[in-house]
């Protein structure tokens, strides 16, 4: 019995699985320089002063007599919020969706999903009474929240 081995085309094979093998290495560390470089990307709020203005507003509209003031104040707070994080490039159509990306770069941005929430119970349903003790506490995560991205 005698065995033969085409000694090219183990070689072209061999060539062909090498030249895949690094091209996905290649893919890999450029996906994975690309990441890096994203998340080490510094992005600046505009004008900070600006900010601070909207937020001395809202807790104006806070501690202003009437039921609407805080109602005011929160939607004001979430809408600060959402223009901090178009303004650091964060991708989406909603706060909701700029949110979820923004939380890998900045995890405590999960603890203001549940002032979000409110406020949008306060937008969405019409039977929602927002009482004046929990539009504080909103508004205070809001305020953590645009501290830690350095936008207050």
């Amino acid at each position: 019995m005698t065995v033969t081995f085409d000694v090219l085309a183990l070689g072209e094979g061999i060539g062909v699985a090498a030249v895949v093998v690094l091209t996905l290495v290649m893919l890999w560390l450029m996906f994975a320089n690309l990441r890096h470089w994203l998340a080490s990307r510094k992005y600046e709020i505009g004008d900070r002063s600006a900010m601070q203005r909207r937020w001395q507003e809202v807790e104006s509209l806070l501690d202003a007599p009437g039921e609407l003031s805080p109602k005011l104040a929160l939607i004001e707070a979430d809408k600060l919020l959402d223009h901090a994080l178009k303004t650091l490039a964060m991708p989406g159509e909603t706060l909701g969706e700029r949110l979820k990306f923004a939380q890998y770069k900045y995890p405590h941005l999960r603890d203001v999903w549940w002032a979000h929430g409110i406020r949008n119970r306060l937008v969405h349903e019409a039977s929602y009474r927002l009482d004046r003790h929990l539009a504080r506490k909103a508004i205070h995560q809001f305020r953590k929240s645009l501290q830690s991205i350095g936008a207050i």
